[in-house]
């Protein structure tokens, strides 16, 4: 092969791939990875909680020995949260979403019972290792809920490429096997206007 035919396969190859990537080639992958992104950002977030509660839970402990109802419930909505694991490639079965949440979600109604009880004892309330956790627990709770919405949105977008034009196209030949993603759902309770009593 000459200088000359190595050269025009080069420029052919080098046209083609701008004009694959000027025609919406690279989006469904690169969407697609954003949102994986997004999603291990969740559940970076979620761990963190979950490295927090032993700490947590050890402190009230030391305070609030008659609580043991309320400190099992946590110990045990932990071991089930930590024990529910999505990989990236289980982002399109919202049954395994849904699975994930149904235990985060039991997991934060465990502890917020910790944390009404804890009303229940003033030293515990002034301890400075339990204000701490509980601040970084708070802390960690807004994390989850930015890094949640963060891959809602990763997965609108992703879900919306595979759906209009030109990406359409791509998605229905090259990328046929890219399945939308699941999304987070807001939990039934959520939905419902709350009660308001006097």
């Amino acid at each position: 092969m000459s200088l000359l035919s190595r050269a025009r396969t080069l420029a052919v190859v080098m046209l083609l791939g701008v004009s694959l990537a000027g025609c919406g080639y690279n989006t469904i992958p690169t969407l697609e990875e954003q949102a994986k992104a997004k999603w291990a950002d969740v559940q970076n977030n979620y761990q963190r909680r979950a490295d927090l509660i032993p700490n947590l839970v050890a402190t009230v402990q030391g305070y609030a020995k008659q609580e043991r109802d309320v400190l099992t419930a946590v110990v045990e909505a932990r071991a089930k949260a930590t024990q529910v694991r999505i990989d990236a490639s289980q982002l399109t079965d919202p049954d395994k979403l849904k699975q994930f949440q149904d235990a985060q979600n039991q997991l934060s109604g465990a502890l917020g019972r910790l944390l009404a009880v804890s009303e229940n004892y003033p030293d515990l309330k002034s301890n400075q290792n339990f204000l701490a956790l509980q601040s970084q627990l708070e802390g960690t709770e807004n994390r989850i809920a930015v890094a949640r919405r963060d891959y809602i949105e990763a997965v609108r977008v992703y879900n919306t490429a595979l759906r209009t034009f030109p990406s359409v196209i791509w998605a229905s030949t090259a990328f046929r096997g890219n399945k939308p993603m699941a999304e987070f759902t807001a939990v039934e309770e959520a939905q419902r206007p709350p009660q308001v009593k006097f």
